[in-house]
């Protein structure tokens, strides 16, 4: 699973599952039921009585913000540790139990189009990792305060 996509199953937490649809079992040909032609009539029969009966599908919710500077301190509240994820990339993963290492970092910065300079963890690498972060947070629904967004 890509990088982002794991911090953002800690943060946001894991999608809900899709209701499941009603499986319809068209009836089998028995010598009882006659034709095939009429097998397929009452499969059919029975597909648009459940199809009448079926409620219709939900409408998508427009999901509230989630308070990702809340979730991540209360990460780092339960981790027990001194984590500044505020600032440090290599913290704000560390508290969410991901792998901080340098190529889960790599990865991250490649999934975000990094562009500039290559230096291996270099602070300006996870400065910009961690600003990036933060804005792709906010375009998938998170609520990012202000300061960290600049």
């Amino acid at each position: 699973m890509p990088v982002f996509s794991k911090i953002k199953e800690k943060l946001f937490g894991k999608k809900a599952s899709e209701p499941e649809k009603p499986v319809t079992v068209n009836p089998v040909f028995t010598a009882q039921s006659g034709t095939a032609a009429a097998a397929i009539a009452a499969g059919k029969a029975q597909a648009a009585a459940a199809a009448a009966k079926a409620p219709p599908p939900p409408q998508p919710v427009k999901a509230e913000p989630v308070d990702i500077a809340a979730v991540l301190d209360a990460a780092v509240k339960a981790k027990g540790q001194t984590l500044n994820w505020r600032v440090s990339i290599v913290d704000l993963m560390k508290a969410l139990d991901l792998d901080s290492s340098l190529a889960a970092r790599k990865e991250l910065a490649a999934e975000l189009n990094y562009s500039g300079p290559h230096a291996d963890g270099s602070a300006e690498k996870n400065i910009w990792l961690h600003k990036e972060l933060m804005k792709a947070l906010a375009e998938n629904g998170g609520k990012i305060p202000a300061d960290l967004l600049k």
